[in-house]
């Protein structure tokens, strides 16, 4: 059984930092693209930042560029997002995923095979 579990959420003031954990189980880690989401309350699922199998390529969301940093490793079976600056708009629930391809992550999350079942961050303005 494919389990993806999210941790590292939690509350933290404006300006603050957080890093994300997902601990994946039951797949072969390493040869899937993995990203990570973003859910709010009244609001679409929005893309956050995606990684390849291997780590030497990356993508962010334009609002995130410069702020937060996705990497992996592989030999944990986990990837992390570490975020600096966050803003009161960036509270949400945090999902990774996993797929075939980045392209997949970026572009058409819906196809993407596995989805952990998140890890709640607040911003506190």
């Amino acid at each position: 059984q494919v389990r993806l579990v999210e941790s590292g959420g939690g509350l933290v003031q404006t300006g603050g930092s957080l890093r994300l954990s997902c601990v994946a189980s039951g797949l072969t880690f390493s040869i899937y693209a993995m990203g990570w989401f973003r859910r709010a309350p009244g609001k679409e699922r929005a893309f956050v930042a995606a990684i390849n199998w291997s780590g030497e390529s990356t993508d962010y969301g334009d609002s995130v560029k410069g702020r937060f940093t996705i990497s992996r490793d592989n030999a944990k079976n986990t990837v992390f997002l570490q975020m600096n600056s966050l803003k009161p708009e960036e509270t949400g629930g945090y999902y990774c995923a996993g797929g075939y391809g980045m392209q997949v992550v970026t572009s058409t999350p819906n196809k993407l095979n596995y989805w952990g079942r998140g890890t709640q961050v607040n911003v506190s303005s």
